[in-house]
């Protein structure tokens, strides 16, 4: 038996115990700094980068405490084998409680060829689950605990060992007597005689189940992400694709066909938001009907993604075809309550819908819980009193009133969702549009003036999408 594994060797300070003893502390200061920052990074489970994060807070953890008990052996030297003795056959005094720390994690065994002897520490016993009263497995004997798909990676390296006296370093899966599986991982190395031959085989195993199952949390964790990553990058996708399917350009004039010299002069952007890389509810329109006159309206319906996209774009579809059929603005928002109050995903969402009729310049419009519109003549602005009209899916049967308001030549209406301004009440973000007039008066297009709103709040980073919709009497 080598001496290092000798089970009559005093355990002894090696040398450099006291740097041992400062890397020890240093270790566990780190252990206690890792433990607070994973604590502060609690999760509910349901977020991906989340359960990734923790997960590789516990991994950290887990290899500073194997650091800890690597350091902890060196520093009191090897765990002897444990003697054989008979169990007590009355109760004997209570012990002191045994030490419960990492190192009955890691054992070591020698196993002699000559004599077909072998030697196991205690805590070799501890991790294999073995009765100490019994006698430690000779290496024929070491497989029947290994799990049968595993057995000929164990097989392969103690022959590799015996045979080609190369180092054994692998890892296998054993069956416990108790039932629980268990991962060991074993490092070893043959122990030749006088003429060059195998005399023994001495190793260290040591029980890595939950440093492997964090990492098989971290795999999956990872795995998990980079799908949900993946599925979100479609789903934006295709929630723009919709978005640009359904709603005008972004950007340019929206300038329509004219039937009459008395017109409008159109112009709309839409505004991402700054903070979410998903898609939302905001929607404009302009249409000219077949009556000559014009349709126009703006929304939010609440949330993100492509299942709020594909509710904007069947509101947005709706709003079109009740329009070209007619339907007066306050009765037009009145059904399409009726149709977000029928939908199988409950939704809220708030719109302006304005009829323009260019032989009167007459707009008639009415609100479901919208801002107002502004209105902007000579050189000042102000906002259009609003009928009432409560959010659209917010109560079923609810009934919308409508407004009209004259027009006329070159006054401006501009139309615009929540989130315009960020970080700005509903009254403070009027009153700063609304200081917008005196250059909005000396534009010459709609499109002058729109490029004046992105150049004012366009660039300030915003919670929600937004968008803006402004239209010139002309002629």
């Amino acid at each position: 038996m080598p001496s290092h594994l000798s089970a009559d060797r005093p355990a002894a300070q090696p040398p450099g115990g006291g740097s041992v003893d400062a890397l020890i502390s240093q270790t566990r200061r780190l252990k206690g700094d890792v433990d607070a920052v994973r604590r502060d990074a609690q999760d509910d489970g349901s977020d991906p980068q989340g359960r990734w994060q923790r997960a590789l807070y516990d991994l950290a953890l887990h290899q500073l405490n194997d650091l800890d008990e690597h350091l902890a052996q060196l520093r009191e030297g090897p765990p002897a084998p444990a003697a054989i003795e008979p169990a007590p056959a009355t109760p004997t005094a209570p012990t002191a409680p045994r030490r419960d720390s990492l190192l009955s994690r890691v054992g070591s065994a020698e196993w002699n060829l000559l004599t077909d002897e072998a030697s196991w520490s205690g805590e070799l016993y501890q991790i294999l689950g073995r009765d100490q009263a019994a006698p430690p497995l000779t290496l024929d004997e070491l497989p029947s605990l290994v799990l049968d798909d595993d057995r000929p990676k164990l097989t392969s390296m103690v022959t590799d060992c015996l045979v080609d006296a190369k180092p054994i370093d692998g890892e296998f899966r054993i069956l416990r007597p108790d039932g629980a599986v268990r991962t060991v991982h074993m490092m070893g190395e043959p122990v030749l005689d006088a003429d060059g031959s195998t005399a023994s085989m001495w190793a260290v195993l040591r029980d890595v189940s939950e440093l492997r199952r964090s990492q098989r949390v971290v795999s999956e964790t990872r795995d998990s992400l980079q799908h949900h990553q993946h599925r979100a990058q479609t789903e934006h996708r295709l929630a723009v694709e919709l978005q640009e399917a359904v709603l005008p350009p972004w950007r340019g004039s929206l300038r329509l066909p004219q039937r009459s010299p008395e017109t409008l002069d159109l112009a709309a952007h839409y505004l991402p938001s700054s903070t979410s890389a998903l898609i939302g509810g905001d929607w404009y329109d302009a249409l000219e009907l077949a009556d000559g006159d014009m349709l126009l309206s703006v929304g939010d319906l609440t949330g993100h993604g492509v299942a709020v996209a594909s509710g904007m774009a069947t509101l947005l579809g709706a709003v079109r075809g009740m329009a070209m059929a007619g339907t007066q603005p306050g009765q037009l928002l009145s059904w399409l309550n009726q149709l977000l109050d029928a939908t199988v995903q409950p939704a809220l969402g708030s719109a302006i819908c304005c009829r323009y009729r260019p032989e009167t310049r007459t707009l008639a419009w009415a609100q479901a819980g919208h801002p107002a519109p502004l209105l902007f003549r000579d050189g000042t602005g102000r906002r259009l009193s609003a009928p009432d009209g409560v959010l659209l899916g917010a109560t079923s049967g609810a009934s919308y009133e409508q407004a009209e308001e004259p027009l006329e030549a070159g006054d401006l209406i501009l139309l615009y969702t929540d989130g315009l301004v960020p970080g700005h009440d509903s009254m403070a973000a009027v009153n700063l549009l609304l200081d917008l007039a005196p250059r909005f008066d000396e534009a010459r297009t709609a499109q002058d003036c729109a490029r004046m709103v992105v150049e004012e709040f366009g660039e300030t980073e915003r919670e929600d999408d937004a968008c803006v919709l402004i239209a010139k009497v002309t002629g």
